[in-house]
């Protein structure tokens, strides 16, 4: 049976132009804003409304573009010294869209899709939301191959290894017990996990996790802390959050691992290590350190081609 790996991503915008694009398909997602379509659509676009220059602003401290879409490609590059079948990037938000991917695949034969979700813990804003836009595009296409959707893999021990490697890495030698570890989350609302979403306990057996392969290991920190980024609007939201936690130190050496992202992204390349920093710096921490996320490292890749050899 003629296979393909398709990775499963938001995206991020290639350019400032596409910075419109981005926050458009993301609110017009009913899994991000779970209300009607009617009111979806005025919340969407009072909130692009307010945040869009402000959004181009920070891409532009980024060089304009998303680093997600060309760590990707390095990934890829990587994956297909390894694995002898298709390899697609497919992103929800900004191209390259599911759509051109699955033509490409159809056109090619291609009868089994093994779908790769760059989540490592399962959200309907994340997983779910990306699996259906690929069922929905094939239908549309009437291309009907067998899908296969890779497991969480949050607190798979080869994942937490890789983890746990960029952790040790970011280190580079300083003294971990003079740091407090904090492995930050991407929040969500209360809300969506009242509804169901799995995401927030996924998260808790993730740190759980780091935290004991780094106990077994003898690797000691000060303190390791689960945190949340990212609030957007009134709501309520996961907590504790990561920049009431800066604000309020109780130590003033940190470390921190972006624990629900394999990919850098202006969530971790702008928030953590530009705008929080300016908190720390602030503050007066001591030091301030953002480790990088899993992006091509070999533990990364060999973890991903071992799942798609167990298929």
């Amino acid at each position: 049976m003629c296979k393909a790996l398709l990775l499963l991503n938001m995206g991020g915008p290639n350019n400032v132009e596409e910075v419109e694009l981005f926050l458009r398909n993301m609110f017009a997602d009913k899994n991000i804003l779970t209300m009607n379509p009617y009111t979806r659509k005025l919340v969407s676009q009072i909130i692009i409304n307010k945040r869009l220059e402000e959004v181009k602003e920070n891409y532009g401290l980024l060089g304009g573009k998303s680093p997600l879409p060309t760590l990707t490609e390095e990934l890829i590059m990587k994956l297909k010294e390894k694995v002898d079948i298709p390899i697609y990037s497919v992103m929800r938000y900004v191209p390259p869209f599911a759509d051109v991917t699955l033509e490409q695949c159809k056109k090619e034969g291609i009868e089994e899709l093994i779908l790769f979700p760059m989540y490592p813990q399962y959200s309907t804003t994340t997983t779910l939301s990306s699996v259906e836009d690929i069922e929905q595009r094939c239908a549309l296409l009437d291309y009907a191959p067998k899908i296969i959707v890779i497991d969480p893999y949050y607190d798979d021990y080869d994942y937490i290894e890789a983890s746990c490697e960029k952790i040790i890495e970011a280190m580079d030698g300083k003294e971990t017990e003079e740091y407090d570890l904090l492995l930050s989350a991407h929040g969500l609302p209360v809300s969506i996990i009242q509804a169901g979403d799995p995401y927030q306990n996924q998260i808790e057996g993730n740190a759980s996790a780091i935290k004991t392969y780094l106990h077994e290991r003898g690797i000691k920190f000060h303190d390791i802390k689960l945190v949340y980024q990212s609030k957007v609007g009134n709501d309520d939201w996961l907590e504790p959050n990561l920049v009431d936690v800066l604000r309020n130190p109780t130590h003033r050496k940190v470390i921190i691992f972006p624990i629900a992202f394999t990919i850098d992204n202006s969530e971790t390349v702008f928030e953590l290590d530009i705008e929080h920093r300016e908190i720390a710096e602030k503050i007066k921490y001591d030091d301030y350190i953002v480790a990088k996320c899993m992006n091509s490292s070999d533990k990364f890749v060999d973890f991903i081609v071992e799942k798609v050899k167990d298929i």
